[in-house]
């Protein structure tokens, strides 16, 4: 239910204003790359969502890449864990009255 609403409410704030965008900015524009004369005619709405979308995904990859270490341990901690409690398992199973811990004095 909550993510029903989620997704209305994310449709009304982003999306429709964005199509609103793309339909009233139809004019064309020129889109030149500055060292070589490759020249493209685009919708103005287009050229602008396009470049949007690109500087979106360049600083998502700017934060997905530090992320990498830190999953990589995260990783590796859970592996840790995991074999610990197959170990615990394993006692537990060999010598089931013996405990882990000493008794406190």
């Amino acid at each position: 239910m909550l993510r029903a609403i989620f997704q209305i409410v994310f449709f009304v704030v982003f999306l429709v204003p964005l199509i609103a965008f793309a339909i009233s900015n139809q004019q064309t524009v020129s889109l030149a790359l500055w060292p070589t004369d490759v020249t493209l005619e685009a919708p103005l709405s287009i050229a602008v969502l396009i470049i949007a979308g690109a500087f979106f995904l360049l600083g998502a990859l700017m934060v997905w890449i530090p992320s990498l270490g830190h999953r990589h341990r995260a990783r590796r901690a859970e592996k840790k864990v995991a074999a610990l409690h197959a170990e615990i398992a394993t006692r537990d199973r060999v010598n089931p009255k013996v405990p882990l811990l000493a008794p406190p004095r």
